[in-house]
């Protein structure tokens, strides 16, 4: 992660400086089985608590690294899953007001299960399998709030009504 402060023009033509948070490519996947999705839970140090989400992550040192193989290692690295078939749902932007970051979101599903690969920062972290119903009373109830599994759930709500 890199934080820059550029200086821009405004369309007024005012001079001012916008302070950026840059950021690599991620790749975020939804574990779906029938009608039960996959979570990590593990915790996220800047808002001081523990978090349930879909499993996601970057790249180790800005590599560029094809964003279906990344989510691939993602979620047999966080929950040991591998996935049968990947399809991508879309792209979301993080903080578009702060943040260059941007991300890739799969569905996985067809999963075998096997042995997580997490990295030393992930030893923490927890998974289970929760249902469709059960992550909505989450996300209700403030379980499940990260910004992007939420935006990863709309795309995957959306992807379904068009099949």
């Amino acid at each position: 992660m890199t934080v820059r402060e550029d200086d821009v023009r405004r369309d007024d033509g005012s001079l001012g400086i916008y302070g950026v948070v840059d950021k690599p490519h991620f790749a975020l996947v939804i574990p779906l089985d029938g009608g039960r999705v996959h979570l990590v839970e593990q915790f996220r140090y800047p808002v001081g608590a523990r978090r349930w989400e879909f499993p996601q992550g970057t790249a180790p040192d800005r590599l560029e690294v094809d964003p279906a193989e990344l989510a691939a290692r993602e979620l047999r690295e966080e929950t040991g899953l591998q996935a049968g078939r990947m399809e991508k749902l879309g792209e979301i932007d993080v903080a578009p007001g702060m943040s260059s970051q941007r991300g890739s979101v799969f569905l996985a599903t067809e999963l075998v299960e096997g042995p997580h690969e997490r990295e030393e920062t992930e030893q923490d972290m927890r998974t289970a399998w929760f249902s469709r119903a059960e992550f909505e009373a989450m996300v209700r109830g403030g379980q499940v709030c990260d910004a992007q599994s939420l935006a990863a759930w709309v795309l995957l709500g959306l992807s379904e009504k068009i099949r």
